[in-house]
């Protein structure tokens, strides 16, 4: 555990001297503001409800620009060596490269509290419904960023392992919102695919409801991802 929090602490200290973290930091707290002043109006119910919905798509491309470099900058400067020969599990490195970037995910967040107390100076909001809701927007962040930890074990290159996060977690968003609808899809299949649209389940916990199966939704993604990373990087230990 020891060498997680260690691998993860400097991970953490790693993103705030990228460039490319403040660009996400900067567009994240831009359109948590403007989502949120498009729908505060007076009178209208203290909710960051149709804030998350809208976060919830901008999640698609933020998250892939806060992992595309977790693991594969290692692999590009050399330094994945060192991890590799040093007395740490790959199963550790992955865990501590993902709560590294699950650490400035949290700090992303911040400027949603500031706008629940903007909330709270202006009306009284249910708090329940909102925590919820910051839950299963921290969980489908965790989700794409672990996926964004396989794509990043896949190339040494960033741009490539962006690109390649955006085109799976579209298919867990887009694709598996429109093929559904088709008429050659049978509606089992369908049901299906509905199952696994994210936004669809983060849907229940923007709605204030906390159900068992939509977590373990996130969670069992989440283990997924991370396994098919560690098994990546296991790989590249025999080549």
């Amino acid at each position: 555990m020891g060498q997680i929090i260690t691998i993860a602490r400097r991970e953490l200290s790693s993103q705030f001297f990228s460039p490319i973290a403040y660009v996400v930091i900067g567009v994240f707290g831009f359109g948590s503001a403007l989502i949120f002043d498009l729908h505060f109006q007076s009178g209208a119910a203290a909710s960051l409800q149709m804030t998350f919905s809208g976060l919830v798509w901008l999640m698609i491309f933020l998250a892939p620009a806060i992992s595309m470099r977790l693991i594969s900058e290692e692999f590009r400067s050399g330094t994945a060596e060192l991890l590799m020969t040093a007395p740490i599990s790959d199963t550790e490195i992955v865990l501590g490269k993902w709560l590294g970037a699950m650490g400035f995910l949290a700090a992303m967040f911040v400027p949603l509290v500031l706008l629940a107390l903007v909330l709270e100076w202006n009306g009284s909001p249910d708090w329940g419904p909102i925590l919820v809701g910051l839950l299963g927007l921290i969980l489908v962040g965790g989700l794409y960023l672990a996926i964004g930890t396989f794509a990043s074990s896949l190339s040494q290159n960033q741009i490539v392992a962006f690109i390649v996060t955006v085109f799976i977690v579209c298919i867990f968003t887009i694709a598996m919102f429109f093929l559904p609808q088709a008429s050659w899809v049978p509606t089992g299949l369908g049901r299906a695919m509905l199952y696994i649209n994210v936004n669809q389940q983060f849907d229940t916990f923007n709605k204030g409801l906390l159900v068992l199966p939509n977590v373990i939704f996130f969670l069992s993604g989440i283990v997924l991802f991370l396994f098919l990373a560690v098994k990546k990087i296991e790989s590249r230990r025999w080549r």
